[in-house]
């Protein structure tokens, strides 16, 4: 299992409020983030919780990881079931927030994947609490009795969560393989550079026969409505967004999630940020964001960890 509730670089009885929070923001960030998918709703969470933290006596406290993770935890939850009307009511698909990391998580393959868009879009296919269940198992290693507290349920009932959670997201990304950011970078510049030349038989080399665009817009702006599944589909779409861009668009190479993206601008003003999952040397999938409200802050960068 991954690490241990209780490794953190700073003994839990040490320190004030401020510091001990400040010590393990990363962290408590990452967990808000996995379970909402939100980077704003998940900045919201830390600042919430930490007002509740700062009320704590903290002679009371004997492990301040757990504490915090369990207090983030709860509160993630409570946001996530006051947001599912909304979600309800979303139109077209609903993607998560990009999230540009500080330093990029590449190292830390557990840490890469759990933040990775296909992840994060599997994780949204779990209940509220299964998905906590796993985020704080699989991911960040507490036990089945510290998650029982954390969500009100019994370990027996939280094993049970537990097993159902993981064999959801392991049948839904059955096969993970780190893959060289370097590789996949070059790749996507790529593609984006046949596009812009009209290359379609060079841009369907380079994807997955079943390669899928999934674009977030919430009606807010053009985009796709349903996913676009198949490479030709794909290609030629691409090739539509390249025309409609014109002289006054450009793209910057970035990294969000993990895993290399492509900025969109059209003069100034930032238009998107599309997410590229690449296997076996093929693009399998294109997350693009398009919806403005969750294009707010996605220029400012978090720090993530476990």
């Amino acid at each position: 299992m991954i690490g241990s509730p209780g490794d953190v670089g700073v003994p839990s009885a040490r320190g004030g409020h401020a510091e001990r929070f400040t010590h393990l923001r990363p962290l408590l960030f990452t967990i808000a983030y996995e379970i909402l998918g939100s980077t704003t709703e998940s900045d919201d969470v830390l600042q919430d919780s930490y007002l509740r933290w700062a009320e704590v006596d903290l002679t009371t406290v004997a492990d301040t990881k757990a504490y915090l993770a369990q207090l983030v935890t709860r509160q993630s939850l409570n946001a996530l079931r006051a947001q599912s009307r909304r979600r309800e009511e979303y139109v077209g698909p609903w993607l998560p927030e990009p999230l540009l990391t500080e330093p990029d998580p590449a190292a830390d393959v557990v840490l890469a994947e759990s933040v990775s868009m296909a992840m994060l879009v599997v994780l949204e296919t779990l209940s509220p609490d299964e998905r906590a269940v796993f985020v704080l198992r699989e991911v960040f290693g507490f036990g089945h009795d510290e998650i029982a507290a954390t969500i009100g349920k019994s370990p027996a009932a939280v094993r049970q969560m537990a097993h159902r959670a993981r064999e959801h997201v392991q049948s839904r990304r059955k096969r993970f393989e780190p893959v060289d950011p370097a590789v996949s970078t070059e790749i996507t510049l790529r593609f984006f550079t046949a596009a812009a030349t009209g290359d379609l038989d060079g841009l369907m080399e380079m994807l997955a026969p079943d390669v899928v665009w999934t674009a977030d817009s919430d009606g807010r702006v053009s985009a796709a409505r349903r996913p676009v599944a198949g490479a030709e589909k794909v290609a030629r779409l691409v090739l539509g967004l390249v025309r409609l861009g014109g002289e006054g668009g450009r793209v910057e190479p970035a990294i969000y999630n993990s895993a290399p993206a492509l900025v969109l601008y059209l003069g100034d003003n930032l238009e998107g940020v599309i997410t590229v999952e690449v296997l076996d040397g093929k693009i399998t999938n294109f997350y693009a964001m398009r919806n403005p409200e969750k294009l707010a802050t996605v220029t400012v960068p978090r720090r993530i960890g476990r």
